[in-house]
């Protein structure tokens, strides 16, 4: 019988589609390689980070235990959940599929595949190389242009930066980002914090917070000490988050500090 999903019927210009990946792609949890696949597919869905879904054939299912829970998505339909068992240790509701999907997933098969949350497992990698915080997107580009035009950088009425020589970085769907050397930073108002973050177009970054006047200004800076091949530019680059700071001006003139709508695929 007919099983057309009810979220289309609402909302018809919804994307939900599947592109496959030619890149090999791993996971592994514990000392077990769970997920070794050349034949991956990327779910691009509106609103959403792309997802890596794996052929069934593909995932050592041997290491995997069905549990009680589930979920529903009103464009996929009901998604079924297994843990993974490695050794002794259990990752819990890692894996998910829709094994019975709405009709428009049963025409991309995506009842063939399942997926695993990224933060649920230990590694990822394409080809190769780690990747992290999520699977790189091949519609997503991240340029970094060094610069001679003059930026400086205002916080708690002080000028904190002030150079000639930045790195614009121009990444898609967010706000161009300026990074400074350290010997145009006052860096003596900084102070490492013991936050950080993960960006799978950039690498691992840690976090610059600020003392002004008494005033705190907490992780409002941050550093790539070590980025990724494709990023290298950015290493040991200090850049401040313009919507948190008191102006950023460009050529003499402050720039637009609206916030941009983050990137949410396609």
């Amino acid at each position: 019988m007919p099983n057309p999903a009810p979220g289309f019927k609402k909302n018809p210009n919804r994307i939900v589609r599947l592109e496959p990946s030619p890149r090999r792609v791993r996971v592994k949890f514990g000392d077990e390689w769970i997920a070794d696949s050349t034949n991956t597919v990327l779910m691009y869905e509106t609103g959403h980070l792309p997802v890596y879904y794996f052929p069934m054939r593909d995932v050592r299912l041997e290491l995997m235990q069905p549990t009680s829970h589930e979920s529903y998505c009103q464009y996929k339909g009901h998604a079924s959940y297994w843990s993974i068992k490695a050794g002794d240790r259990e990752s819990v509701n890692a894996v998910w599929a829709y094994q019975t999907p709405y009709d428009e997933m049963t025409a991309i098969n995506l009842q063939d595949y399942c997926a695993f949350y990224w933060e649920r497992v230990d590694h990822w990698f394409e080809e190769d190389e780690e990747v992290f915080a999520h699977p790189r997107d091949p519609y997503k580009r991240v340029d970094a242009l060094p610069s001679s035009r003059p930026v400086r950088v205002i916080l708690g009425g002080v000028a904190i930066a002030d150079t000639t020589n930045a790195l614009f970085l121009f990444e898609t769907g967010l706000p161009t980002r300026f990074y400074i050397p350290a010997l145009d930073v006052r860096m003596e108002l900084l102070v490492e914090s013991a936050t950080t973050s993960i960006c799978p177009y950039k690498g691992k970054a840690k976090y610059f917070s600020a003392e002004i006047a008494g005033v705190s200004f907490p992780d409002i800076a941050w550093v790539y000490p070590q980025p990724v091949p494709e990023c290298q530019k950015v290493g040991n680059l200090i850049c401040f988050y313009n919507e948190k700071v008191d102006a950023i001006f460009i050529d003499g003139a402050e720039i637009d500090k609206t916030p941009m709508e983050f990137y949410k695929g396609a």
